[in-house]
């Protein structure tokens, strides 16, 4: 094993061994790809472009569909744990967050203290997450309650000193991202979106979060 401080007041493990780094991903429909005609979504993006020059990297997409913070405050635990193996020091958490919240009518102090419940409980576990936030649509009404709700969730991560991807402002405005939505269900990304989604990660400090070099 080899340690590495990240930027986010972590201390991140490099694993070396055959199990190497194993990655929890629990989110929604995001999280599981749903519309990339590729089947890979962001996670996967995202897993083929993380760096394996210390070890296996093994990432598991945990989606459900219309997933809130409500369900996943419920299964996160269940879910992940029974992944990470033997090896404590190699489990990391990721939490991909939708607009469930909105759409099924959470209210936003709930939805805070369902994110932080989860990353409380995380830090408690020593297990260091990761929250990708919600990303727009292409209905304005809804993305002021979506930039609501992502401050929102901002703001917790950034308390607990957890790594904050805004998914939100760089793509409210974003052609690219916006077109593929319209091509699709209006819900859901196509490859051209979910590729956003992975830059937006990968450039948000993950490998430093992971203890990895740079590819």
């Amino acid at each position: 094993m080899r340690r590495a401080e990240t930027g986010a007041g972590e201390t991140s493990v490099a694993a070396t061994g055959v199990t190497g780094l194993r990655i929890c991903v629990v989110g929604d429909d995001l999280v599981a790809g749903v519309g990339d005609p590729r089947s890979l979504g962001w996670v996967g993006r995202v897993a083929a472009r993380t760096s394996r020059e210390q070890g296996p990297v093994t990432a598991f997409p945990l989606g459900i569909p219309d997933e809130s913070t409500a369900g996943l405050l419920s299964r996160w635990r269940e879910e992940s744990i029974r992944r990470f193996g033997d090896d404590p020091a190699a489990a990391r958490l990721v939490l991909g967050i939708g607009q469930q919240d909105l759409l099924q009518g959470l209210s936003l102090p709930r939805s805070r203290l369902n994110l932080a419940n989860v990353l409380d409980e995380a830090h408690a576990r020593s297990l260091p997450a990761f929250v990708v936030g919600p990303p727009p649509l292409l209905d304005e009404r809804l993305n002021a309650g979506i930039a609501e709700l992502s401050d929102a969730f901002q703001d917790v991560c950034e308390r607990r000193r957890v790594i904050y991807v805004d998914t939100f402002t760089p793509l409210v405005h974003h052609e690219d991202w916006l077109t593929d939505l319209a091509a699709g269900d209006g819900l859901h990304p196509g490859q051209a979106g979910y590729g956003l989604m992975a830059w937006l990660v990968l450039h948000t400090g993950w490998h430093t979060w992971l203890g990895l070099p740079q590819p």
